[in-house]
């Protein structure tokens, strides 16, 4: 039983294993993120309730995968980009634009960790992989909404 409990941690903190891709798991673990965000885009409610549900038991999965590894932060929990880019994109009106400036802007604010996204990170175990990524999601739809308004983008 116990097997079979890591394997389920396994897979959702790698986010059904994108977390494995051998170069820029991060990257691909977004690009895979919005899929998720544009196959929901259309249903707020079941969008909401994936986000959430993905966060928490997110910072279960991290928590666990990150003590049976023995690494701080291991490169192959990518849930963190799943929420993090449904994050950016929530309530930003979809669209190829909007998509590419979102994928990007995450990637730059998740991976130079501005102030205070780097103190979030220093947070210990799941909670710490996942609210870094959430800060910058939060960061990059606070950009993009800003954007979008300014462009006149509905």
């Amino acid at each position: 039983m116990e097997q079979r409990k890591n394997i389920v941690y396994e897979m959702i903190a790698t986010f059904f294993w994108v977390g494995y891709c051998p170069v820029a798991s991060g990257t691909a673990a977004t690009a895979a993120g919005l899929v998720v965000v544009y196959l929901l885009s259309a249903h707020a409610f079941y969008y909401l309730l994936l986000l959430l549900v993905l966060t928490g038991v997110g910072i279960l999965a991290a928590d666990h995968v990150e003590k049976a590894s023995a690494q701080k932060d291991p490169g192959i929990v990518v849930i963190d980009e799943i929420v993090g880019i449904m994050i950016a994109m929530l309530g930003i009106p979809l669209s190829w634009p909007t998509a590419i400036c979102g994928f990007f802007l995450f990637r730059a604010l998740d991976m130079f960790k501005i102030y205070p996204i780097n103190k979030f990170e220093a947070i210990p175990g799941g909670m710490g992989i996942m609210l870094d990524d959430v800060m910058a999601g939060l960061y990059t739809n606070i950009i993009l909404s800003i954007a979008v308004h300014w462009a006149g983008i509905h």
